[in-house]
């Protein structure tokens, strides 16, 4: 993983070396500020929570700059949105400074560093940072499973804060879900379902990294599945193959290689398949997959119910909510915890409700309808790129659908995941920097 670092620094030619690095130092601490706020700096944990913030700022600066920030109906429209969001929050919704800064900082920091990854990298840069997290998968499947196996009360799985409680959530079978070097389980979810997105380009696309970490970087995506008890990971997994199986239906030059990948991925299931922690694993994975189909009405529900109802239900109780919301950044853990000093949720636990009750119906819809749009563009270039045989934006495409539109941007791990992919499908799209 140095070597792409290195790659980076040597190029002296290159004018923008140093946002690049910047945006390295975003992607790294996106993966391991859990661990910091966790296990290295636990006294820090708070102030930590935003620590990619202060990059973002530098980030936005130098791009200023050197004008690398394209000026384009997305972003114009979604910075003026947050100010008006902030000033609404302070003169007619809940009336908190520092809340409604930490609610604004979302749309005003990290949204604009989609369009400046996009711009600052090409598809060079992309490839390595898809290398480096594949890399980077293979250790994180070993502690989700020493996680997963050890107690709550483990240092493995102390929590924010150095809680000895544990950060795990709770699974199935008296086994919590575990949370890797994140802060939160989901966390865990995120960083496979982009994993996979890459696994399947570099298999489908080979040559571009060592085989044996691919090989070992599939196995771990399988483990991480029944390892994480997370059905989110799983239906983001069956997307990404969907998405992968489009590819090769489009270019029969990729069955041959469409092959080679259910055979590695049928014997990597076989071996683990053998082993007792990939057997316990999978027992409570079934087990807290077939509760809460039962709960939820099974698959059908658990898409309709979670997924587009939590969609329509926002939109249709959107005409109780206060004309311009009860404020930015009250929908958030953070900012319920300044405002009545207990971590709830306030307004809603699902984005599109929680924008329309922090931001009104007119600004919460008109967020919503820029990040639909947003994606809705990605996946029109995409597919026209896919038609040529270029599969990169595609293969990303199939993450970035779920986190974009309707990903949990009040949860920092969320948030920098979705700004990382949008970036990075932008920059794998780019010819010149021509996209936006």
């Amino acid at each position: 993983m140095n070597q792409y670092i290195q790659d980076t620094k040597q190029d002296s030619t290159n004018p923008n070396q140093n946002m690049k690095l910047g945006i390295w130092l975003y992607f790294f601490l996106l993966i391991f500020e859990g661990a910091l706020r966790k296990w290295v700096l636990p006294g820090l944990a708070t102030p930590l929570l935003i620590i990619r913030d202060p990059l973002g700022l530098w980030l936005i600066f130098i791009a200023l700059k050197k004008g690398l920030i394209p000026s384009n109906i997305f972003l114009n429209l979604m910075l003026l949105i947050a100010f008006a969001s902030f000033f609404t929050a302070i003169f007619i919704g809940h009336g908190n400074l520092l809340v409604a800064l930490f609610g604004a900082r979302i749309l005003l920091i990290h949204f604009p560093l989609i369009f400046i990854i996009g711009n600052v990298f090409d598809r060079e840069d992309v490839e390595k940072m898809g290398k480096a997290i594949v890399m980077i998968s293979i250790p994180m499947a070993i502690l989700i499973a020493r996680q997963f196996y050890s107690p709550q009360s483990a240092w493995v799985n102390r929590g924010v804060g150095g809680d000895e409680n544990g950060a795990g959530f709770t699974g199935a079978l008296g086994y919590f879900r575990p949370p890797g070097t994140f802060s939160f389980t989901n966390g865990v979810a995120l960083f496979f379902s982009f994993v996979s997105s890459f696994v399947l380009y570099f298999w489908l696309i080979p040559g571009k990294i060592n085989k044996l970490i691919l090989i070992g970087s599939t196995i771990a995506i399988i483990a991480s599945i029944p390892l994480s008890i997370s059905r989110t990971l799983f239906f983001s997994i069956l997307v990404t193959v969907f998405f992968a199986a489009i590819t090769i239906l489009k270019n029969p030059l990729f069955i041959g290689r469409a092959l080679i990948i259910g055979l590695v991925g049928l014997l990597s299931l076989g071996i683990l398949s053998k082993t007792r922690f990939f057997k316990t694993s999978t027992e409570a994975f079934s087990a807290r997959f077939s509760f809460a189909n039962k709960t939820e009405g099974g698959i059908s529900g658990v898409i309709g119910g979670r997924y587009v109802g939590g969609m329509t239900g926002a939109l249709i109780g959107s005409s109780r909510v206060p004309f311009f919301g009860y404020g930015s950044g009250m929908g958030t853990n953070a900012g319920a915890m300044l405002l009545t000093g207990k971590n709830k949720f306030l307004i809603s636990e699902e984005e599109w409700g929680r924008l329309i009750g922090e931001l009104g119906p007119l600004l919460g819809i008109s967020v919503i309808l820029i990040r639909l749009s947003l994606v809705g563009k990605m996946a029109l270039v995409s597919i026209r790129r896919l038609n040529t045989g270029y599969i990169l934006p595609w293969m990303l495409l199939s993450f970035g659908i779920l986190t974009i539109p309707e990903g949990q941007w009040a949860q920092p791990t969320n948030l920098g995941f979705s700004t990382l992919i949008g970036g990075l499908i932008i920059a794998s799209l780019n010819n010149n920097n021509a996209l936006f």
